[in-house]
Order: structure tokens, then sequence, then C-alpha cells
């Protein structure tokens, strides 16, 4: 989940599509919009015990990114393609976040409680949705609206994964069949939220690997508002 664009041919590249389509903002959502990293001053015994910790008491913070997305082998190639991207994630709970891209292109994704929005500095394009209609049952819930496991057990199946790369893991799976998202894997070492793994249902990989996160410094309410720049093209979908 996980470029918002994508590269063709040489260096062009394609906005976000719609649902269906190869990347989708729902989709988009899905792949990027899990990502943070937890502090936890305890060792807990398993990842869903750092989870339920994070849900409960981590409100707001800050941390960078690093992230690799790994499309399937397609026929007559014998090489997966990969991309690599990297940025800052900000958030505060419930309902507001803040993502944003700086390598190798400028993205910004900004959710300020009612409105999710998508800024491509490169197409000089911002795509607006209804918040409400692009989290549902996707690993922004985990970020953004559940508040302790039960709640987010609504819209997930969640259990412990065997233990690899010296991480804890959670499995969680959406309950909702048909949702694009197949799977999210979440590890945990020392109770910080150190990895994050997820698969498409067209078989996408995306794994993303998580900074310290800064939880110190109260985070303004202006970062999370967006007002479309002059002259840009807006789509509300």
């Amino acid at each position: 989940m996980v470029a918002t664009t994508i590269e063709t041919g040489g260096n062009a590249r394609e906005p976000v599509a719609p649902p269906g389509a190869q990347i989708s903002m729902k989709l988009f959502l899905k792949l990027t919009l899990a990502g943070v990293a937890l502090s936890a001053t305890a060792v807990w015994a398993d990842g869903l015990q750092a989870l339920e910790q994070f849900l409960r008491s981590t409100q707001s913070g800050s941390t960078t990114f690093t992230q690799t997305v790994t499309s399937p082998v397609r026929q007559g190639e014998t090489v997966a393609r990969s991309k690599t991207s990297s940025g800052t994630f900000e958030f505060s709970r419930p309902d507001r976040f803040r993502f944003q891209y700086t390598k190798p292109f400028e993205q910004l994704i900004v959710a300020d409680g009612q409105t999710l929005w998508l800024h491509d500095i490169d197409l000089n394009q911002v795509a607006a949705r209804k918040q409400s209609e692009v989290l549902g049952n996707t690993p922004a819930a985990i970020i953004a609206s559940a508040a302790d496991l039960k709640a987010l057990s609504a819209v997930f199946t969640l259990g412990n994964a065997p233990e690899r790369d010296g991480l804890e893991w959670v499995l969680a799976t959406p309950r909702n069949r048909d949702a694009q998202l197949q799977s999210v894997h979440l590890g945990f070492k020392q109770g910080q939220l150190a990895a994050l793994e997820m698969l498409d249902s067209f078989g996408q990989r995306s794994v993303l690997r998580f900074g310290t996160l800064d939880v110190s410094t109260r985070l303004p309410a202006e970062r999370f508002r967006f007002t479309p720049p002059a002259g840009v093209d807006v789509l509300r979908q």
C-alpha cells in the first residue's frame, strides 16, 4: 500500500487512481496510514500487550519512516520491482494525522477530522475525500480511532504471530472480506512498534520501518489543517 504514484516507462507518473484500479486513495491509506513508532517503558510479553498499551496511552506523537513497496513478479519478469520512500508522520488521536513524504517525491496527506487531503506537489493536484469513508477497516484505525483492543477487534481479527527477526508480532486481518487489504503484521521490540508489513489483495507488499516516537512535544492543531494552494486542481471523491 504503497506508493501514491506510479512510475511508468521513464519518469512519467500517474495520479492516484479510483477504487478498483491499481492504486486508490483508500488502498493508499491501507498500505501507508498504519505506520507509527510506539514507546513504552516496560518490556511486554507479547505484541498484543504492546498494542493495547499504545491504544490506551499514546494520544499523539511524531516519528520518521522508511517504506519499501514490492510488487508481485509480472509475467516475463524474474525479479520483483520495489520502490523506497521516506518522510515524517505526526498524529493526534482520535482522528487527526499528517503523513509527509519527502523522498523520492514530495507528497502530503492530512486528516483534519472531517476530510482526508492528499496533495501531490509534482502533479499540482489535491484529492479530497470524507474521512469517515476512508478509515473504516484500515490500519489507520490503529492510530486514529480505536480506543482499545476491544474496539479494534470490531474491524480486525487480532492475534499474536510467531516471533521473528528479533521482534514480537501482531497479525491483524480485516473482518470485511471485501477489503482490499489482506493482512497487516505489526512488529514490536521492547514495547516499540519497529516494523509494519502489509499485504494487499493484489499481492503488493509494503514494509515500513520507524524511528523513535517523540511524545514529548504537544502538536499544535495547525499541523492537521490543510488549505489547497492557489492554482491546484482539487478532485473531490
